[in-house]
């Protein structure tokens, strides 16, 4: 595979345009941290305010994640991808217009829905790469679109520093950003290339069906079992989204009046889920229809793979979000230096994804490589709390640090591939569900990873503005929480996920040889 990946014919061509895809939906869902101070700069705003923008590119994300699945599933991922890439450029435009903070908020609550493009593209991949080749080509498509948010990060500035030429806001050094035209200018993109994508591929190769379930209000379960551990294993995205309504109450987005509003908003999407989920198993309830033996799969390899996704994706997105922050105090570097040492973490996912899904192909048991990518993370993050002021000092004390980060963000996104080499082997006719849940569950474990790390320092400092030596005491706990849930996840890989059926295969559950797959 690795021989033919440049060829861009058949399903090599179909891989890259759609890990670009995912590329620019992370550009676009990405494209407001870089020119976050400018923005608050230019239209006065808050600290807390500008918190709450930042909390507001990840609140509907989880939900959406649930939708795109169902949607995937019903229409395909050509059609969901082109028409969330031309969606993007109506809240990039709505943002790039924005006159107040609310304006700002409500643009950028729209912008969270691209960030769930990612179940998209797993659908699409599974179905042009055989079981056998799953891992690397899911890698692939996950670690290089993962790469557009670091992409935004180093280009964002830059890009409306080249609009300045059309006017912008003046930094206090003389120099002029042109945030809106910078933010105007992804969504734009991104539409084009919907259009184009959606021109430029098909479902599956020729010859080749499209799998659907019957009905996509909710996940299909083969059995009673399941089905109550799907509602439980829901329970979660309701509550996590309960932790948002607080976390913006709290910095005065929400007031007394419109939080309980909130909260039953959130109440109300359980209760529609729950129901898509008992309309679509209904018979199965009733216990008029009963799944033959062949065609069942068991819930709890989803829910594991669920755990996986929260200890590694989930801890991903909380590590890079305090990491600059955390080797700036650790070390007492300036804030652009710091920011370039923690970019490692992300930088090294263009790598480490594909070497997981890889891995999983090479090794002989998608299960083991879980399990040993899911315990390496722990000990990872075991290792970095042991980084504290003192006990790495000067430039070779910074190296080591940087090299230690380097090595847990390698288990940490390789356990992301792995987790994607597992996904569409659970049952082949809901894969976009089964990805948008596990997917959605990446987004409740940085909340919540999120959440701790933002109430450590106070529940360590007694209640009391937090010392030096707390902060650094509560970044300890922070990396210790991390490792041990990572070691836990371990645990049930190791002793209770299931390899599944047909992992190396040539063909996918259902599928028939034919010349016209042969050859693509």
């Amino acid at each position: 595979m690795l021989g033919d990946l440049w060829s861009f014919q058949g399903r090599y061509r179909t891989l890259h345009l759609t890990w670009f895809a995912f590329f620019l939906t992370f550009v676009v869902w990405f494209n407001l941290a870089p020119l976050a101070t400018t923005v608050r700069a230019d239209l006065n705003l808050e600290i807390g305010q500008i918190r709450t923008v930042a909390i507001c590119n990840v609140a509907l994300t989880i939900p959406a994640r649930v939708l795109i699945g169902m949607l995937l599933d019903k229409f395909g991922p050509r059609i969901t991808y082109s028409t969330l890439l031309v969606f993007s450029v109506i809240p990039c435009l709505l943002f790039a217009s924005a006159q107040d903070f609310n304006q700002l908020v409500v643009a950028r609550l729209l912008l969270s829905i691209v960030g769930a493009g990612f179940v998209i593209g797993i659908r699409m991949v599974a179905e042009w790469f055989p079981p056998k080749e799953i891992g690397l080509a899911e890698g692939i498509y996950g670690g290089w679109g993962n790469f557009g948010s670091a992409f935004s990060a180093l280009t964002m500035v830059a890009i409306a520093g080249f609009l300045s030429f059309s006017g912008g806001f003046t930094l206090p050094s003389g120099e002029i950003l042109n945030w809106r035209g910078a933010i105007a200018l992804t969504g734009i993109i991104s539409a084009a290339y919907g259009v184009f994508y959606f021109f430029s591929v098909t479902d599956t190769p020729p010859g080749k069906s499209y799998q659907r379930p019957q009905r996509t209000a909710g996940l299909e379960v083969t059995s009673i079992r399941d089905f109550w551990g799907l509602i439980g294993m829901n329970v979660p995205f309701a509550a996590i989204l309960c932790v948002l309504c607080w976390r913006l109450k709290k910095v005065g987005f929400l007031t007394e009046s419109t939080y309980p509003l909130a909260l039953a908003a959130v109440g109300v999407w359980f209760a529609f889920q729950t129901w898509g989920i008992i309309r679509t198993n209904r018979e199965l309830l009733s216990g008029s229809k009963v799944y033959p033996k062949e065609d069942r799969y068991e819930f709890r390899q989803v829910a594991i793979l669920e755990l996986t996704y929260i200890v590694n994706f989930g801890s991903e997105l909380a590590v890079v979000s305090m990491l600059p922050t955390f080797f700036e105090t650790t070390f007492d570097l300036p804030k652009a230096t710091a920011g370039i040492l923690a970019s490692c973490f992300a930088f090294v996912n263009l790598v480490a994804r594909p070497a997981g899904g890889l891995i999983s192909d090479q090794l002989g048991s998608r299960k083991n490589t879980m399990g040993f990518l899911t315990a390496g993370l722990g000990v990872g993050y075991l290792v970095m709390s042991m980084i504290k002021p003192g006990t790495f000092s000067g430039t070779s004390g910074i190296v080591v640090a940087v090299l230690i980060t380097m090595l847990a963000s390698f288990f940490v996104q390789s356990g992301e591939g792995a987790t994607f080499a597992l996904v569409p082997l659970v049952k082949r006719r809901v894969t976009g569900q089964v990805a948008g849940l596990v997917g959605a569950y990446g987004n409740v474990g940085a909340v919540t990873y999120l959440t701790i790390f933002s109430l450590l320092p106070m529940w360590m400092g007694g209640g009391k503005d937090p010392s030096p030596e707390v902060i650094a005491s509560s970044n300890s706990a922070f990396f210790q929480v991390l490792g041990i849930a990572g070691l836990i996840v371990a645990f049930f890989c190791f002793f209770f996920l299931k390899e599944p059926k047909g992992s190396f295969d040539e063909l996918h559950e259902g599928e028939v040889a034919t010349p016209a797959i042969a050859t693509n």
